[in-house]
């Protein structure tokens, strides 16, 4: 059965034609997801919009929507940021306040972006939109250098293990496309990038407003020899921080169709957030640590081969084992945890300060427990990236590290080993908020 339509059409981009794109070449793109940090007016909206007008991404009445409103606001120029910058109170103001998501594809690839704030007010909202990206683009001021803004997004980065880092130096234009500074402020990055872990760090002189290396070469900065921002976000390893070995399969659900062509049927639903399933494998059911073996994975359209990250399936098991909502199908060498006792860097999000021996609600994969705050060991000071061991409380925008004591033990791994299984999020059992994000060491 015929599951799609192709469409024809036709796709310019710098100079290139698609004539023929389908629909179903277009799903079968590989997504590269990424976000944008830095300090406040570093031009994260900018390049983004940059991005998308250079690119052929945006609409000829969008265009013409910013053009008008520019005017509007007295710009001789378009304002790229406007393409991103959707609230009204952040057009107004001129900052970005919430997360902004915008997409466009390429040739090569299709891409997720997430603008975030560089207020320190909004260093939430950069946690959420970097929680689930592969790259991240931390903008520098040339002239204004490295700030505490940048060092607390490239450590949230790194905790959040996005496997690349791109350092762009912006506004290049206005300290006359000059090697010198690029260079000083390269140094100066280094001497502090012992203190983060990513798979690879690239350093790019830019200027977004001019367009400068981020979709065409620049010209006016012949010394560098680099590729251009948009090249090395084609070209990024996308596969980095995924465990394609040790299988991990929380259930969301459990399907018992109860008709008389599935009379028997008894599937276990989720999304694979690590290793490969297939028909045969022997597992391992969490927290019971029942063995088993795989019968069928189902597909959204009948049985497929195999399933993988981030693939939802649904297993089908051998023997009939009591398993619900929030256990895991586990198989490969490395089992996961399975414990009540929880050691986690946390991201602080909401007003009200973390509660010492506090409750809250944990959601970790696909199960809910209440869990009890134990103790502070530290926090992590972003004027020198030390931590400091005399704290009693957390504030928001605060990054710690806690002990957590579950109700329930939760089966997690570390998030260096997987960042599915080894984040959660903490809830405020009152205002049902989200107010804490952690990663399990």
């Amino acid at each position: 059965m015929r599951l799609w339509k192709t469409v024809n059409v036709r796709v310019t981009f710098n100079d290139l034609k698609m004539e023929e794109f389908s629909n179903q070449a277009y799903l079968n793109m590989e997504l590269l997801r990424f976000t944008t940090a830095g300090s406040v007016d570093d031009g994260k909206s900018t390049l983004i919009g940059r991005l998308l007008y250079d690119s052929k991404s945006i609409f000829e009445d969008q265009i013409e929507a910013v053009k008008n409103f520019s005017q509007r606001k007295g710009h001789s120029d378009i304002d790229l940021a406007l393409f991103t910058d959707g609230l009204r109170s952040e057009r107004e103001q001129g900052i970005t306040i919430d997360v902004a998501y915008r997409y466009f594809a390429t040739p090569k690839r299709k891409f997720i972006i997430a603008d975030t704030p560089g207020h320190i007010q909004y260093t939430r909202n950069m946690v959420t939109g970097a929680s689930t990206a592969n790259a991240a683009i931390v903008l520098i001021d040339a002239r204004l250098r490295l700030t505490e803004q940048t060092r607390r997004h490239c450590y949230i980065a790194s905790l959040l293990r996005i496997p690349h880092l791109l350092i762009c130096v912006n506004k290049m234009d206005l300290v006359d496309y000059d090697q010198l500074t690029f260079n000083e402020i390269v140094s100066d990055f280094k001497s502090i990038a012992h203190n983060f872990t990513f798979g690879s760090i690239n350093f790019l002189p830019i200027s977004a407003l001019n367009g400068d290396n981020v979709v065409r070469k620049s010209e006016k900065m012949p010394w560098y020899d680099g590729p251009t921002l948009l090249h090395l976000l084609e070209n990024l390893d996308i596969e980095t921080g995924i465990d394609y070995v040790n299988g991990r399969f929380p259930v969301q659900y459990v399907i018992r169709p109860q008709n008389k062509e599935y009379h028997d049927y008894r599937g276990y639903a989720g999304r694979v957030d690590g290793g490969v399933f297939k028909k045969g494998d022997e597992v391992l059911v969490l927290p019971g640590g029942t063995k088993t073996t795989i019968l069928s994975v189902d597909g959204d359209f009948g049985e497929i081969k195999e399933a993988f990250p981030p693939k939802s399936a649904t297993l089908q098991l051998t023997e009939d084992i009591d398993i619900s909502r929030g256990d895991m199908i586990v198989k490969g060498d490395i089992e996961p945890n399975v414990s009540q006792n929880i050691e986690a860097m946390i991201c602080w999000m909401n007003p009200q300060a973390l509660k010492l021996n506090g409750m809250y609600a944990v959601r970790h994969t696909t199960r809910e427990v209440r869990a009890k705050v134990m103790s502070i060991s530290f926090k992590v000071d972003m004027d020198n990236l030390t931590n400091n061991s005399e704290v009693s409380t957390v504030a928001m925008n605060d990054i710690a590290r806690i002990s957590l004591r579950t109700s329930r033990p939760l089966i997690f791994d570390s998030y260096e080993t997987n960042r599915k299984t080894g984040s959660f999020i903490m809830i405020d059992e009152g205002t049902n908020e989200t107010v804490g994000v952690g990663m399990i060491v």
